[in-house]
């Protein structure tokens, strides 16, 4: 299936492109060997905002209606500088004309205000703030546009647990013929605030076929069926064990036999079976960054989970 994606209409060629990632790089280090862990944080493409290299941003939810966006620069690699700060506060009751102060830490000039005002608006969305409360939408710097009868489904990152975790609304667009600007809204509580760097997502998506689900009881024959083959995968997963150079032990006997069924989908854990695992003494000889033995093609540390 082919999405066709298109860029942000307000920073058009800027922003890294979408792209698919299994790993989270705070989970521990024991989730490197969870094939479904993985795929579910592969699931559809993570979408980042359309920031260069070198530019950042800071959104703030005060609390009473107040926001403050923050804009900085890198130039020189060492150090981030403040360009402006936007200052939106919202009417009391939510009706009335929302107020914007800019403060500029450059040298003004007469258009600086109304160009800090209108990049503001390229990575949030004004109109959206307060609603409902806390709330902010981040733009993305990728839109989307999928085959007919798919639509998108916009969510917060999968699997990304870390604690402070805002809330996000997750929505489902028919991209298919709506062109929508890819959008993620979270909920802030007062104090809290969201980052927004070159290389770090802001949300993810997912395309699904938009047709009916009938949901059916399994007849007798198929419960049968389904049993035999739970019971026998748990036999044939018992019988594969791996010990791992720091201790833990797991069985890839689902990825193997997921890559039997989808033999074109990469990714996932290597396949380590036990003949091929290197002994303690093979790991201290290899060094991290050289080839792993097991074969599968990535540098040691990377396949085993060993360092970052």
């Amino acid at each position: 299936m082919d999405v066709r994606i298109f860029p942000n209409w307000r920073r058009p060629g800027l922003g890294l492109r979408p792209h698919r990632e299994g790993q989270r790089p705070l989970l521990p280090l024991h989730a490197r060997h969870c094939p479904v862990l993985e795929a579910g944080s592969a699931l559809g493409f993570l979408v980042h905002p359309p920031l260069a290299e070198k530019e950042a941003f800071h959104v703030e939810y005060c609390g009473e209606g107040l926001y403050r966006f923050l804009y900085s620069v890198n130039h020189s690699g060492e150090k981030w500088e403040p360009a402006f700060c936007v200052t939106f506060a919202l009417p009391l009751g939510g009706l009335g004309a929302r107020k914007e102060e800019v403060t500029l830490m450059i040298t003004p000039s007469d258009e600086a205000r109304e160009i800090a005002l209108l990049m503001a608006r390229m990575f949030i969305v004004p109109d959206d703030l307060g609603t409902p409360a806390g709330a902010v939408t981040l733009r993305g710097a990728w839109n989307f546009q999928t085959p007919v009868g798919w639509d998108t489904v916009y969510t917060p990152i999968f699997n990304l647990i870390d604690r402070p975790i805002a809330p996000m609304f997750s929505i489902r667009v028919e991209t298919d013929w709506y062109v929508h600007d890819t959008e993620f809204r979270y909920v802030l509580q007062p104090g809290e605030a969201i980052n927004g760097l070159h290389n770090i997502p802001i949300g993810q998506v997912f395309f699904v076929p938009r047709e009916d689900i009938t949901l059916r009881d399994c007849s007798a024959d198929e419960l049968e069926a389904i049993r035999r083959a739970r019971d026998q995968f748990s036999q044939e997963k018992a019988a594969v064990k791996v010990k791992t150079a720091y201790g833990l032990e797991y069985s890839p006997h689902y990825l193997r036999t997921s890559r039997q069924h989808n033999p074109t989908r990469g990714g996932g854990v290597a396949d380590v079976s036990p003949a091929t695992l290197p002994s303690g003494g093979a790991v201290r000889e290899a060094g991290r960054n050289d080839p792993c033995p097991c074969g599968s093609g990535r540098k040691y540390r990377k396949c085993h989970g060993e360092g970052a």
